[in-house]
């Protein structure tokens, strides 16, 4: 960490006792999940033989399906779609929601508006092709709570007005300054849709939210959930893809929409499985590292006397911290320093431009292994009000404090 000032080592030892059983009780739900995905591995036997991969049209790939079952055995989900086809995690969504939606059926958010790219890819924004609601999809979506929490009484309102097929909820807060939720309160809104809209199905945007606790939406009644394999499931090794879980006729309705009728059990893995597989087995650990980094940033930002959330004794539902700086200059300052101190890349000076799915001007910090791999260390944000840095990821404890705390030093003791 060379030449840091004697006044932040001080506040280092300091933080670093602070956090301390914080820390171990992500370590401790490293272990619950690692014992999960592991007894996944077992009882489904994976063999070497099963990390090739298949060409062409990739018929009888059995690794493929191996890890399939794999998923839906740790997501406690009848059936499963992991595939290097998917090539982000917004592909993934549109991907299991187009194959479970018609047209005049509707969908609805309970978790407010959607963040940026699904907001394209729904038909929100203008001049957008092949969205869902130029497929004749409707779209409704209830109003959060000021502090960002579900109003139950609004949202009750807008599922028995428009009766939806679906109801999604977006786990993380997106580009959003309010809080990512939990699993506990995941489950109370299921439990509310059920109550509300039983004929509704219920869906789970879950990236980032991997392993970021001991158990998942689906351990709880949702009907489907979805995400990508360059942010928690992939465990920094993956290079693409995505997954869908759930529902077997829903994932059957994704695997089509993937592909096309007559050809769901089709596509290629080529030389993916092997990264598929190792990724999705050191995962547990890789987002429990990457949440102790967020807790060290979160405690070691608030001493600075910046706005942080979550808090670092907060409960965590992801991998992200957001640091609010109410000023784009010091925002976009903050993002280069993060970007110095990355892996790959590090001699790059990142500038906001307009990113594919996106209205605003995006700054991005990515100095990653993966293109765009938001697992490893990295830090983004739209140049908009109340100009908020999204820090995320981190393939190791160490890499993110080596990071967070050199971006200080050149913050605040410059």
């Amino acid at each position: 960490m060379f030449d840091i000032p004697e006044e932040l080592q001080k506040l280092v030892v300091e933080v670093d006792k602070q956090i301390d059983p914080k820390l171990k009780e992500i370590d401790d739900q490293i272990v619950y999940n690692q014992a999960k995905v592991l007894d996944a591995f077992r009882k489904e036997e994976v063999a070497e033989a099963d990390l090739i991969g298949a060409n062409g049209y990739g018929d009888d790939d059995m690794g493929r399906d191996k890890l399939d079952r794999v998923y839906a055995r740790v997501f406690n989900t009848e059936a499963a779609v992991v595939r290097p086809q998917f090539v982000s995690g917004t592909h993934t969504l549109f991907t299991a929601l187009n194959g479970n939606l018609n047209y005049g059926e509707n969908l609805t958010y309970l978790t407010g508006m959607p963040y940026d790219t699904m907001q394209e890819v729904i038909g929100l924004t203008p001049k957008k092709r092949g969205t869902l609601m130029q497929r004749g999809v409707k779209f409704s979506y209830a109003p959060l709570k000021d502090n960002g929490e579900i109003d139950y009484q609004e949202a009750k309102k807008v599922l028995l007005k428009n009766k939806p097929k679906i109801v999604a909820i977006q786990r993380s807060r997106g580009y959003a300054t309010r809080k990512t939720y939990t699993v506990r309160q995941i489950k109370e809104m299921i439990d509310f849709i059920k109550k509300t809209s039983p004929k509704s199905l219920i869906f789970i945007d879950n990236c980032y939210g991997e392993f970021s606790e001991k158990h998942e939406p689906t351990e709880y009644g949702a009907d489907f959930m979805a995400g990508s394999l360059i942010k928690n499931a992939g465990g920094g090794i993956a290079q693409t893809g995505g997954y869908v879980v759930g529902r077997k006729d829903l994932i059957e309705n994704t695997k089509i929409a993937l592909t096309a009728p007559g050809c769901a059990d089709e596509g290629a893995t080529m030389s993916n499985l092997h990264d598929f597989y190792e990724g999705f087995f050191i995962a547990p650990n890789v987002v429990g590292m990457a949440e102790e980094g967020m807790i060290f940033a979160a405690a070691i930002f608030e001493k600075m006397g910046m706005n942080v959330t979550p808090r670092w004794d907060e409960t965590r539902s992801d991998v992200i911290e957001t640091i609010i700086f109410e000023d784009p200059d010091k925002m976009q300052k903050f993002v280069k320093e993060v970007q110095k101190y990355s892996p790959v890349d590090s001699f790059v000076n990142p500038e906001a431009y307009h990113m594919p799915g996106y209205e605003d001007k995006v700054i991005m910090a990515a100095g990653n292994f993966v293109s765009g791999s938001t697992i490893e260390f990295s830090a983004d944000g739209p140049i908009r009000p109340p100009y908020a840095v999204y820090m995320q990821g981190g393939l190791t404890y160490a890499h993110d404090k080596v990071a967070i705390i050199n971006a200080v030093k050149d913050m605040f003791f410059s």
